[in-house]
């Protein structure tokens, strides 16, 4: 009998097919052995196709993220064989996995408190807990690992992969392990121990992470290192120190940035003054609140930066959708606003918040032309805490301690 050679033309559709049907609840060893020819050779860059075929044109976001473990499952062996040359030291993707390597360090160290915990003898768990407590707080600073891949990694790879919306996916589970380090953090807290809690909290976590990784490492990281120039990895490289790393050295030195693109002679006519660009920058950047503008075809054009955003943002997101900003299930919050600002429905949309105990105040507003046109939107972010607190008058200078 001879060899049935599949064509890599032919093997993407079959291999979304194959997806498709496992979805839809089909007996998964029969589909297994029927695709196993096309299952064996699945690349990375296959597998985001197939999931970016699967959010686009077959089901909702929530019905792929149910069964996205179960597809990733039956690829594991492929992908975990598939070797890709790692980039050294000094590349954003180098540093990416030393944070890996750091997360699973802090993990290994859970496990094994988590063993104790739930299989010693002792009746008193408030030192297990105190130690969990603490490796928890460590593991919270991962997070920073996930802003760079959404807000400096997914836009670069946006660009140049047109196949990327499985991006929105892996962005969901990031949320996951936001959400399950709260919950965990509010069960530690509780007493008497819910342990039963507890156990089912730290599965979610550990089933979140671990999967993430792998499939970062395996599928996402391969994709953009062959898709993305090496101008767009030393970007991401600048663009990484306003970020910030966690469980390793900040690698290199924040580049100086001078303003050689404007010529400081040169004016920009307000209508109700005239500033240099180097004014503009410093005032908008001096302002006690951050500044996100959106153009008319829903791309952000401009953010603030100083020492007042509450909000990560980078560079890497200017000129990208103001939809592919945030999380799949915010989306449809944004297009909403959008909608009512373009139809001349509303003006302007207020929202507000708590994080870490400081109150913050979002503000939304259409920004519109002398004929009443819509021109974009410009989003308003404060920390409103100190602002709630104020009580009566202060007519005479006071300088706060605080202030500098």
């Amino acid at each position: 009998m001879s060899e049935v050679i599949i064509n890599k033309a032919e093997r993407l559709p079959a291999l979304t097919d194959f997806a498709r049907r496992l979805i839809n609840g089909e007996n998964g060893k029969l589909l297994i052995e029927k695709f196993s020819e096309q299952i064996s050779r699945v690349t990375p860059m296959e597998v985001m196709m197939i999931f970016d075929n699967l959010l686009v044109n077959e089901f909702p976001l929530p019905v792929v993220k149910a069964n996205t473990g179960k597809i990733i499952n039956v690829f594991y062996r492929s992908l975990s064989s598939f070797h890709w040359d790692k980039p050294g030291e000094g590349h954003f993707l180098f540093h990416l996995m030393a944070e890996n390597r750091g997360a699973e360090e802090i993990m290994t160290g859970m496990k094994s408190v988590i063993k104790l915990l739930f299989h010693s003898e002792a009746e008193d768990p408030t030192e297990l807990v105190l130690q969990l407590k603490s490796l928890l707080e460590r593991l919270k600073n991962y997070e920073l690992h996930y802003l760079k891949k959404e807000n400096i990694l997914f836009p670069y790879l946006e660009r140049v992969f047109p196949q990327y919306h499985c991006l929105q996916l892996m962005w969901s589970f990031h949320d996951d392990f936001r959400s399950s380090i709260k919950i965990l953090k509010d069960i530690l807290n509780s007493n008497p121990l819910n342990r039963e809690d507890l156990n089912k909290e730290l599965g979610t976590l550990f089933f979140t992470v671990y999967p993430v990784i792998f499939r970062e490492e395996q599928i996402i990281f391969p994709v953009a290192l062959k898709a993305i120039g090496e101008d767009g990895w030393s970007d991401m490289m600048d663009q990484s120190l306003v970020t910030g790393w966690c469980y390793i050295s900040e690698p290199g030195k924040k580049k100086k940035t001078g303003h050689s693109a404007f010529n400081p002679a040169s004016e920009i006519n307000l209508e109700t003054g005239f500033l240099t660009p180097l004014q503009l920058i410093g005032m908008l950047n001096t302002l006690p609140f951050e500044i996100t503008f959106v153009d008319a075809s829903d791309e952000v054009r401009y953010f603030s930066g100083g020492d007042h955003q509450i909000f990560t943002r980078s560079k890497a997101i200017i000129g990208r959708k103001v939809q592919n900003c945030h999380p799949h299930e915010s989306v449809h919050i944004v297009n909403e606003i959008l909608e009512s600002f373009k139809s001349g429905k509303k003006d302007h949309a207020d929202f507000w918040i708590n994080i870490k105990d400081r109150f913050i105040y979002i503000r939304y507003f259409a920004v519109r032309g002398e004929d009443g046109e819509y021109v974009g939107t410009i989003e308003v972010t404060q920390d409103g805490t100190e602002l709630r607190s104020l009580k009566g008058e202060r007519r005479l200078l006071e300088w706060d301690k605080k202030q500098k």
